[in-house]
Parts: C-alpha cells; structure tokens; sequence
C-alpha cells in the first residue's frame, strides 16, 4: 500500500508551544487507511519532521473547512485548543476561511477570529465536571478534579510544581482505573499572583508539553469553581508563554462562551519527501 504521494507541501506551526505539521488535504494525498501511521511517522522528534500532532485541513460542507488531528502517537483526537488556533491561522493565511470562521472537528464545530498572530477561538462547553477527587496513586491519596473540555482532563493543585515529576505521576493518573478505557490528560496547577502556572501531561503524546489548550481552559474552569480565580483567567505555560481564558459562569456549577486566545506563529514552510517515513 502506497501512503502517500510524495513531495507534501507542509507548514510547521507553534501555538505557544505546542507545535504541529499541517497539511493542506482539500486534495487527498495521504491515504485514509494509512493516516495514523503517516502521522506517527511525521511526528518523530530527530528522526522526521517532528511535531506534537498532525493536522490535515480538508473541506467541509458545514463549516468553512473540516480537519483532521491526529496525536504523535498516530491516535486520533476529538479537540486540540493550540491545534485549533493554529489551524485557524493556517486556513486564513491560505485563503480557506475568513477571519472569523467556523470549521468541523469531532468535538463539534469550532469558532474562531484571527487577528494578526493572535487567534481567539471558541470552546466546546464543558462537560463531565468532577471536583474534588479521591484516588490512590502509587499508594499516596490524592484529591484531582475532572472536565472534559472537547477531551478528558484531570486537573491537580500543587504547591512546588517546579519540582512536578511530570512525567512519571502524569504517566499513573493518565493510565489510572478511574479513567479507563480512554484515559485522561493530567494538569498540574499552582498559583501565581492572580494567574495559574499549569505543566501538561498530554494523552496520545505521552510527555509533557509545553502547552495545551485544552488543558488550560480545563484548569481555569476548575480554579473558577473553587473560587481561585475568575474570568478572565490567564494560564502561564511551560514554555513560557501566555494563554488567556475567558467564559461565562452558569449557575455557580459550570461554564459556557469559553474562549482560549494566544498567539500561533508559523515556524517554517517546507516539503516531506518519502525519507521523512523512514
């Protein structure tokens, strides 16, 4: 079976960290059966491209355009907020969409305003929310909170997370009985002034990166209900960079009109050629 047709025009996007391979699809040049596995295979940090998920930007007869995300591993996601910032700016700068748009993901469709390098986009409401937690990892008790902000995320309050092994207790709460079959991504939170340092275990990329969208929306949703912060909410990521959170409060329980903003930087423009698959 032939994977693709090679070379692929692609460019390489950062949204605050999270950086992402996105490919214009409106004309099919991977094969549907192979998508995965091109996407594991592209994402590879110094043997390929390398990147924290594929995007492929394809037509859509609801919105202006449809995509298709893929983690690095090669598993398919419903809803990446950086991903989806990226892709906006992407679909704007190729002539796809206006600046305001609307596109089609598996958590629904997304609305989204590209201005400039800054791109708002408008969150699936949140659901699923659980406060307060109780499970036992590695033998210690620990209190977590729950939402689904368009994927599942678990959010924990720490007070040194500089010193967060994120990976190894990201890695038991993401495989842990209370969220099996699919798992969960694992923030860790603390406070910082009136903002939310978070450091992000993200399911499908088994790492830490440094940053995830739907993960700071699910943090500062949290930290609102607990009565920490409130609208808007701005979350410091582990690169460095800012994301700002802003929403509606909906009867003190959940929250609607969720909009992550931050900025998407297009790194560089080239060609996969087959090698990029070896």
């Amino acid at each position: 079976m032939q994977i693709a047709q090679f070379p692929i025009p692609f460019v390489k996007m950062s949204g605050t960290g999270n950086d992402f391979i996105i490919i214009d699809h409106r004309t099919p040049c991977i094969a549907s059966e192979a998508m995965g596995e091109f996407a594991a295979r592209v994402c590879r940090r110094k043997f390929s491209a390398g990147a924290d998920g594929l995007i492929l930007i394809e037509d859509s007869d609801q919105a202006d355009f449809k995509w298709v995300f893929f983690n690095a591993d090669g598993s398919v996601a419903e809803m990446c907020g950086n991903g989806a910032r990226c892709a906006a700016r992407f679909a704007y700068m190729h002539g796809i969409a206006p600046a305001r748009m609307r596109f089609e993901t598996l958590a629904g469709i997304i609305a989204a305003q590209v201005t400039d390098i800054q791109v708002a986009v408008k969150m699936t409401d949140p659901v699923d929310l659980q406060l307060n937690r109780e499970i036992v990892v590695d033998d210690l008790s620990l209190t977590l909170h729950s939402v689904d902000t368009g994927v599942p995320h678990a959010v924990v309050f720490v007070d040194d997370i500089a010193g967060m092994d994120v990976c190894a207790m990201g890695s038991l709460i993401r495989h842990h009985e209370a969220f099996m079959p699919a798992g969960t991504n694992v923030n860790f939170v603390q406070e910082q002034g009136r903002a939310l340092k978070v450091r992000t275990y993200e399911r499908g990329v088994e790492d830490e990166t440094l940053a995830c969208g739907t993960g700071a929306t699910a943090c500062a949703l949290v930290a609102s209900l607990l009565d920490i912060v409130a609208s808007p909410v701005d979350i410091i990521t582990s690169g460095g960079d800012r994301l700002e959170i802003s929403f509606d409060m909906k009867n003190g329980q959940s929250a609607e009109n969720v909009f992550l903003k931050g900025s998407a930087h297009v790194v560089y423009k080239a060609e996969l050629n087959a090698e990029a698959l070896l």
